[in-house]
């Protein structure tokens, strides 16, 4: 049984930067690929990703560009800038060190 798990804020920007790393991509897109690599386990609605994607446009971690999606439609891509990959490797850094903090607290008490 797979439970759908709701995202802290920064876990969300962590996985949207993530998600950008290997090219642009839509709001859509970037939606179904955290739902996908992460085997159904995490779900992003819309109302928690278009601000979290406004959100990382403000900070210049992802720049916006039109395109057309797939099924031939205008979009809006998202790339990543190169403040964003700093932001990324950052915000990743400090998810496994928190994730080996939280290890030992579970492994050792």
């Amino acid at each position: 049984m797979n439970k759908k798990t709701d995202l802290l804020q920064g876990t969300l920007d962590l996985l949207i930067l993530k998600t950008l790393q290997p090219g642009p991509t839509h709001g859509w897109d970037i939606a179904q690929r955290i739902r996908q690599v992460s085997e159904d386990t995490l779900s992003v609605n819309q109302g928690s990703l278009y601000p979290a994607l406004h959100r990382l446009e403000a900070q210049g971690w992802i720049a916006p560009e039109w395109g057309e999606s797939d099924n031939n439609r205008r979009a809006k891509f998202y790339r990543l800038t190169a403040a964003g990959r700093r932001q990324l490797a950052a915000q990743t850094e400090a998810w496994e060190r928190f994730a080996r903090a939280v290890g030992l607290i579970l492994q050792n008490t």
